[in-house]
């Protein structure tokens, strides 16, 4: 039994690298440091370490054997999921190239809304540690950090020094849309956030009216949702006053249509609060299940964050028509390989295809795919790379067990190898 200290973790999105795990064995236990999120997701157990042909257990070269007969003589295949690591990306690249596949990200549909603003008129984006050491107003547009990382706020607005500050106590923090599930957005000295609750339906309206307020453009309401004017004018002002605003938002928690449309007017917002003389930064939330790790390796390998399809022999690009879920549906796709080596419950779409799903031990099926590999998480049963949500930082992932289970990488190579 040894005990393994600051632990990078993939699971949260923000980087988390603190984290002290007790291993035993194949058992690992989080001792220090832990989360609703990472704690569960560290502690899995091992279910299953053999890889399976139609239910049956197979040899490992027996199992890449069968997935390359599955994809030989395919048209049009489809790569899903791609929750993996940098070297796990990059041979799923190297895969879908030589199969002519089209390659989607789990969360690609969430991400398209901030991609589809960021292309039409661009951003003005922060990172974790400029939040960290800057930041003194944190305006936080339907979502709740919260839940996406239980460990934010302690991290990045709470911590006992800051770079450009003189006491991180007195940040404030405003809520548009969502209500705030826990009380880790209150700070240490009992201060409580601003809540300005809404329907969803509502915060597009919401935020458009925020953004003729920044503007300093005429309005003819008293209040838009359940938000008046005058409290929509306060967060305009404050933002106005601050010395280093940030406004933070998560794509996939904008569940209504054209939500790219409030994404940049958000976006629009900082950009019009630079412009009158001091500093405002946005945020989105993501990085989860290698989400934005995908999306780097695609796009410093092919040009394009994802959605990609190499069927014409190089990468095309298309965030609505190569979305794979779709394909399957429509009957454009002939076999299906589902990338999963974070989330065992995240299983492929149910399909009659040929399937072939390389995922995290314990994965249970609905429906028995082809070809089942189960395969080592990353920061857990080998090294590796992943990116956090604000792009810039690849953390090192540690190995903390061999339980004798290969990468994906491995996999992913080992196929296209005998293909």
């Amino acid at each position: 039994m040894t005990e393994v200290t600051e632990v990078p973790s993939p699971f949260c999105g923000i980087g988390t690298d603190d984290l002290s795990i007790q291993v035993d064995g194949a058992t690992l236990k989080v001792i220090a440091n832990g989360c609703p999120v990472n704690t569960p997701a560290f502690e899995q157990a091992i279910a299953d370490t053999s890889p399976r042909i139609a239910g049956q257990p197979v040899s490992l070269e027996a199992a890449t054997s069968k997935a390359a007969e599955l994809l030989r003589g395919t048209n049009q295949p489809v790569i899903g999921g791609c929750a993996t690591d940098v070297n796990g990306m990059r041979a799923l690249l190297a895969l879908a190239d030589k199969t002519g596949a089209v390659v989607d990200n789990i969360n690609f549909n969430a991400a398209r809304r901030n991609l589809l603003a960021m292309q039409d008129s661009g951003w003005m984006n922060t990172t974790l540690a400029e939040v960290k050491n800057r930041c003194d107003i944190l305006l936080i547009i339907g979502t709740d950090p919260e839940v996406f990382a239980p460990r934010f706020f302690e991290h990045f607005l709470w911590n006992e020094q800051a770079m450009f500050l003189d006491n991180t106590d007195q940040r404030e923090v405003i809520f548009l849309g969502k209500t705030p599930a826990g009380h880790t957005a209150t700070s240490p000295s009992g201060r409580e956030p601003t809540v300005l609750a809404c329907d969803d339906a509502d915060l597009p309206d919401v935020v458009a009216a925020l953004s003729a307020l920044v503007k300093n453009q005429p309005l003819q309401v008293e209040a838009v949702g359940n938000v008046t004017l005058a409290q929509l004018r306060s967060i305009a002002d404050k933002l106005r006053e601050a010395r280093y605003g940030v406004v933070i938002w998560s794509a996939g928690k904008l569940a209504f249509e054209h939500a790219e449309l409030t994404v940049q007017t958000i976006c629009n917002i900082v950009r019009e609060i630079n412009m009158q003389n001091t500093r405002c930064s946005g945020l989105p939330l993501g990085g989860k299940e290698g989400d934005y790790t995908a999306n780097q390796v695609c796009g410093w390998t092919t040009g394009y964050p994802a959605r990609v399809n190499f069927a014409r022999g190089y990468p095309e690009y298309d965030p609505f028509v190569f979305d794979s879920q779709v394909m399957i549906a429509n009957g454009e796709a002939d076999a299906v390989v589902w990338v999963q080596a974070y989330n065992s419950m995240a299983t492929p779409p149910q399909t009659e295809l040929p399937t072939v799903v390389i995922g995290r031990s314990g994965m249970q099926f609905e429906r028995e795919p082809d070809v089942f590999i189960p395969v080592g998480t990353p920061g857990i049963d080998h090294a590796g790379h992943t990116y956090r949500m604000d792009s810039v930082v690849a953390l090192r992932l540690k190995k903390l067990r061999d339980a004798g289970l290969p990468s994906t990488a491995e996999v992913l190579n080992a196929i296209e190898q005998a293909i």
